[in-house]
């Protein structure tokens, strides 16, 4: 593997921790809007934690296209540190839905 190579492996690791960030910021963002019964709110982070989230997933599904066609990625602390990235967001993600439904619950009762 050449340095471009190894270059453009890092900067797409990078992107991917990048836009997962995005998602699990967006998802937290959307837990902390529901917390204050900001309901519309919170859906429109979740809304955009799902684009985030369907752009890394992108990014993912490309690097595994190219190692199934024969193009070995090294595996480095920076990729392993993205795929973490990525499996955090997604976990928020789901937990963020979830709380949602919590703080709705709270708020009716509440009431």
């Amino acid at each position: 593997m050449d340095g471009d190579e190894m270059t453009m492996e890092y900067q797409v690791a990078f992107e991917l921790i990048a836009v997962a960030g995005d998602s699990k910021a967006e998802s937290m963002a959307a837990i902390e809007a529901a917390s204050e019964f900001r309901f519309e709110e919170a859906q429109e982070l979740l809304k955009s934690a799902d684009e985030k989230m369907a752009e890394a997933h992108h990014i993912q599904t490309d690097m595994l296209q190219r190692e199934a066609s024969g193009q070995k990625a090294d595996v480095n602390i920076i990729l392993v540190h993205a795929q973490d990235h990525l499996t955090t967001a997604i976990i928020m993600r789901d937990q963020a839905e979830m709380m949602i439904k919590l703080y709705k619950t709270i708020e009716k009762l509440s009431k």
